[in-house]
């Protein structure tokens, strides 16, 4: 073999080492990015999850125990405001139902105390949250 076939493999095997080199690199950095958004989105969603668990002690406390003190409707408000805040670190039909719970919460939070249909309303609000958030964490890679 010629000393000029040589250096052209010599070069060809350079050019792919740096081609797979750089596939790699970018796999890698494309690999960690979508690695932490779903990091964050899963933290976000537990963290709605817990505030949706709180909220809804809030109204049945409010509701079935005659309790505003533990069941205190500003409670409530600060439990929506964190949910949909949250919200929107996940994807847009979560933030969405996480919207129409606080158009839910404003309309009727006045009334969780002694109407049982405010209750259910609000109840149905939290599970179409909750269904939407199991929904995009099985869906997450």
């Amino acid at each position: 073999m010629s000393f000029e076939n040589k250096l052209w493999y010599y070069q060809l095997t350079v050019v792919f080492s740096v081609l797979f080199a750089l596939l790699g690199f970018s796999y890698n950095v494309w690999r960690m990015e979508v690695s932490e958004q779903n990091n964050n989105i899963r933290t976000a969603s537990f963290e709605i999850l817990i505030n949706l668990a709180s909220l809804e002690q809030i109204i049945y406390t409010a509701h079935y125990d005659d309790d505003f003190q533990a069941g205190s409707p500003r409670k409530g408000w600060v439990l929506v405001g964190l949910i949909s805040d949250l919200s929107t670190l996940t994807d847009t039909d979560v933030a969405e139902k996480a919207d129409k719970l606080k158009l839910q919460w404003a309309a009727g939070w006045d009334q969780v105390g002694h109407e049982q249909a405010a209750v259910d309303d609000m109840s149905k609000a939290i599970d179409e949250v909750r269904i939407a958030l199991k929904q995009l964490l099985a869906s997450l890679d």
